[in-house]
């Protein structure tokens, strides 16, 4: 607590600001620019750079580092001058990693996206038998599926398996029960299939989304992408479904951009790379 208020000593304390009906403290959310550009450079930065991309003058920033340097959350380096996060920094990421519920960051953003589109949506996880559906949003009109929490999907005829196709290792994928893969018990190979996966993979990585049109539901269609998490891993599939009149099933349609959209804003709630797309 010592450290705590000997840092609020020198960052003084401003007038507090009204936001969305709830009081603020300008000063903090003006520090926290900085540890925000800190966490968004790969590399150490000086203090006229990190000052810039804070939107703040040097002078300004300075009192701001440290305080933060005192409190373990930004660190200058000795031999270049230039600042970097600190272990306290360090620390906090960790904690909010193990505290993080990857369907709990995803339902803001599936809510969202329900809201604003009007189409069904779901949150499907890889599951024991494969992709299974752990939350549904019903769409606005009415939507005749079988679809809930708890159904298994099909590997390849469904959006949100394609996604986890082009999302999991092959290794992974070998072990999606025969239903997932739309086959009785020993009715085909595992290694006829990975031409056919391997297809399904590529096809989602260059539109950035997976694809179901009218299938295997008669007059749906449907996009689906995964959210990875800060390890890489595909935690969770986010996907938009609807009556076919209502979801245009094109690449380049607005749901298709939704959805990317989406399964990005989730990765960053993860802590995970949004890798650049180019369509």
């Amino acid at each position: 607590m010592e450290q705590i208020n000997e840092a609020v000593d020198v960052l003084g304390a401003e007038p507090a600001a009204e936001a969305s009906g709830q009081r603020s403290v300008q000063s903090v959310e003006v520090a926290g620019r900085l540890l925000l550009a800190l966490a968004d450079s790969r590399q150490d930065l000086s203090l006229k750079d990190l000052a810039a991309r804070a939107g703040l003058s040097p002078s300004r920033a300075h009192p701001y580092l440290v305080s933060f340097g005192r409190l373990g959350l930004v660190e200058q380096r000795a031999a270049s001058g230039r600042y970097g996060l600190g272990p306290a920094a360090l620390q906090i990421g960790l904690a909010a990693l193990h505290q993080l519920d990857p369907i709990q960051a995803a339902a803001p953003v599936a809510e969202a996206l329900a809201a604003r589109t009007g189409h069904a949506v779901a949150l499907a996880v890889w599951g024991n038998f494969g992709p299974t559906v752990v939350r549904l949003i019903e769409a606005r009109q009415p939507l005749h599926v079988m679809l809930r929490a708890g159904s298994v999907m099909s590997l390849t005829g469904t959006a949100t398996g394609r996604a986890f196709v082009a999302a999991l290792p092959p290794e992974r994928l070998e072990h999606a029960s025969p239903a997932a893969l739309g086959e009785t018990p020993g009715a085909r190979p595992w290694q006829e299939r990975r031409d056919e996966l391997r297809a399904i993979a590529d096809e989602c990585r260059a539109h950035g989304v997976a694809r179901a049109a009218g299938r295997p539901i008669p007059g749906v269609n449907a996009f689906s992408a995964a959210a990875f998490d800060h390890e890489g891993e595909a935690a969770v599939v986010i996907t938009a479904l609807d009556h076919e009149d209502r979801l245009d099933s094109a690449w380049a349609s607005p749901t298709a951009r939704a959805v990317r959209e989406a399964a990005a804003q989730i990765t960053r709630r993860l802590g995970g790379t949004v890798a650049p797309m180019v369509l």
